[in-house]
């Protein structure tokens, strides 16, 4: 399907919402800590996985490993800025063609973009606060601090808002981002395949008219969309903007 039937689609919509997936921060040079190259690196380094170090259960057991991980890998991962997909995603918002963007992704890409009413199921990173009495800390706090990061408060070692392994989801989130599919006529799906965690968790709520996939490979469950396009989804959003301006 061509640009300007997409953007029709857009135009014509009264809510469309965007699952935005992994394979948008791979296209802003973020690596897969879970699949890519660097799992094996963490797992040689730091003697356990990405998935065991992130975890609640480790958190808890073994804090000094996990904030030296922390602050060593994901603190410096995040601090490359968001990639061109990301900013696309802003422009479609400014100019009304898209509303919520809900990710699990927790490197805050859309945040520090400037894009709005997004919904980080998981929290980010740059938000950390004291478990004990619920005081924030920015990220530069954690980066700075020596070995486990205390509370000035009450001096309980702080903890990343995030959802870590073994955590579930904020009920809250939950429900906000089923509220936003399940009122959408248009649902984009960036970077995912419609297994994948995020949409498994969001498009049984959606009943509205276009479900649009945009991924790079094919997978035995596009049939489910309405329309397929294969290919990086920096690139499909930046056509659409395109399009916008002839």
């Amino acid at each position: 399907m061509k640009e300007k039937n997409i953007l029709q689609i857009l135009r014509n919509s009264r809510h469309t919402v965007v699952l935005s997936g992994v394979g948008l921060m791979a296209e802003s040079g973020y690596p897969l800590l879970r699949d890519g190259e660097e799992s094996y690196e963490i797992e040689e380094k730091y003697g356990y996985s990405f998935e065991e170090i992130f975890s609640s259960g480790f958190y808890a057991a073994r804090k000094e490993l996990f904030f030296r991980f922390y602050k060593e890998v994901l603190l410096k991962i995040v601090e490359r800025p968001p990639g061109e997909g990301i900013y696309a995603l802003k422009s479609l918002q400014d100019r009304g063609l898209i509303g919520p963007i809900i990710t699990r992704r927790i490197a805050g890409l859309e945040d520090r973009a400037g894009c709005r009413d997004v919904i980080n199921l998981k929290g980010t990173v740059f938000r950390n606060r004291c478990p004990n009495c619920g005081r924030e800390y920015p990220v530069e706090y954690i980066k700075e601090a020596r070995g486990v990061p205390l509370c000035e408060s009450c001096m309980t070692a702080l903890r990343p808002d995030v959802c870590l392994f073994g955590e579930m989801i904020d009920n809250g989130r939950m429900t906000r981002a089923a509220q936003e599919v399940e009122k959408a006529d248009v649902l984009i799906v960036l970077g995912a395949n419609l297994t994948s965690p995020l949409c498994g968790q969001m498009i049984q709520y959606f009943t509205g008219s276009n479900l649009i996939l945009v991924n790079d490979t094919e997978h035995y469950s596009d049939q489910r969309a309405d329309i397929i396009i294969y290919g990086r989804s920096d690139r499909f959003l930046s056509s659409i903007l395109a399009e916008c301006d002839k």
